[in-house]
C-alpha cells in the first residue's frame, strides 16, 4: 500500500472511531441525564386549559385530576353531543412554558366514555407540539393518539400536520405509512395533513392498561416518535422549531398520567436514538 494510501486509511479510522466514540458518549449522557416532571399530579400549576368553546368552568371538568392522573372526561356525561357536529368539549391543557430539543414522555390508556364526533374518529385524542398559539386546533405538530375499534388498528404515533406547520416525511413506495430514509423511505412529494406511523401489534387499545409515549424532537432538525420503546415514526425540517405542548381531549375518555421531560440546550445527533 503506498504511503498517501495508508495515511488516508488511518485517518479515515481515525474520523469513524472519533465519530463512535462522541455518539456513544452522547448517547451515554442522554440516558443518564434525569426527566423532570411537568405535572405535578395535584393541580394545573405551569399549565393553562382551553375548549373550542371557550368555557372554563366547563374545561375543568373535561380535565379533572384524581389520584396524579389527568383523567379526561370524568365529570361529563357518556355520549355527549355524539355525533351531533357539537364539537363544544374538544381542547387541549397547555403548558405555559416553551419547549425546543428535548425528549417528553407520558402514559396514556383509554376509558369507556364516548363523545363529540366518535362515528368519524374513533378513539381519538393527541399531544401537540411546537405550538405556537393555543388555539383549538393549534398550529403546530400532533404526535395522534388513536385506536380504530372498527378495524382494530392502531393510530398512535401517526404524525398529523396542521394547516402552517411543516416538515419532511419518508415512507413505503406506496405511501402508506413511515419507513426510515436509511432503510429505503421515499421523501413525500406531496402535503398531505396525515402520516401513518410504521404498523405495530405492541400497543394496548380498550384492556384498561397503560401505554408509554416518547416524542423525541430536536428544534427544527428532526422529530422521532415511540410507542412502547418502538420508534414508528420520524420527520425532518420541523416548522414550527419550538412553541408548547398540548394534550388533547377530542372523542373519548382518556388517562395521562408521568408527564415529563428531559429537555437539552443542544441538538443531540439523532444517531443517539436510533440504537
Amino acid at each position: 500500500m503506498k504511503i498517501k494510501q495508508l495515511k488516508e486509511t488511518i485517518l479515515l479510522v481515525l474520523i469513524v472511531t472519533f465519530n463512535t466514540i462522541i455518539v456513544n458518549a452522547q448517547s451515554k449522557a442522554v440516558k443518564n441525564q434525569e426527566f423532570e416532571p411537568i405535572f405535578n399530579g395535584e393541580n394545573w400549576d405551569g399549565w393553562h386549559l382551553k375548549l373550542r368553546s371557550g368555557d372554563a368552568e366547563m374545561a375543568k371538568k373535561v380535565f379533572a385530576i384524581e389520584d396524579e392522573v389527568v383523567h379526561v372526561f370524568r365529570d361529563m356525561p357518556d355520549s355527549l353531543n355524539l355525533n351531533t357536529g357539537e364539537n363544544a368539549t374538544h381542547g387541549l391543557f397547555y403548558t405555559n412554558k416553551t419547549y425546543s430539543k428535548y425528549i417528553l414522555r407520558f402514559k396514556y390508556k383509554w376509558g369507556k366514555k364516548i363523545t363529540n364526533n366518535f362515528e368519524r374518529w374513533q378513539y381519538d385524542a393527541g399531544v401537540y407540539y411546537h405550538v405556537s398559539d393555543d388555539k383549538v386546533w393549534p398550529i403546530g405538530i400532533e404526535y395522534q393518539i388513536r385506536y380504530n375499534h372498527l378495524t382494530d388498528k392502531n393510530h398512535s404515533g401517526d404524525l398529523i400536520r396542521p394547516k402552517g406547520a411543516g416538515y419532511d416525511w419518508f415512507s413505503t413506495k406506496d405511501g402508506k405509512h413511515f419507513l426510515a430514509p436509511n432503510d429505503g423511505g421515499i421523501l413525500e412529494d406531496k402535503s398531505d395533513w396525515m402520516h401513518l406511523a410504521t404498523p405495530t401489534k405492541n400497543h394496548n387499545a380498550l384492556n384498561d392498561k397503560w401505554n408509554t409515549c416518547e416524542i423525541i424532537v430536536m428544534g427544527s432538525e428532526y422529530t422521532i416518535h415511540k410507542l412502547n420503546g418502538a420508534i414508528v415514526n420520524m420527520a425532518f425540517n420541523l416548522t414550527p422549531e419550538k412553541g408548547i405542548i398540548g394534550f388533547q381531549s377530542e372523542t373519548a375518555e382518556i388517562y395521562y398520567r408521568d408527564i415529563e421531560i428531559k429537555e437539552f440546550e443542544n441538538s443531540i445527533p439523532i444517531e443517539t436514538f436510533l440504537d
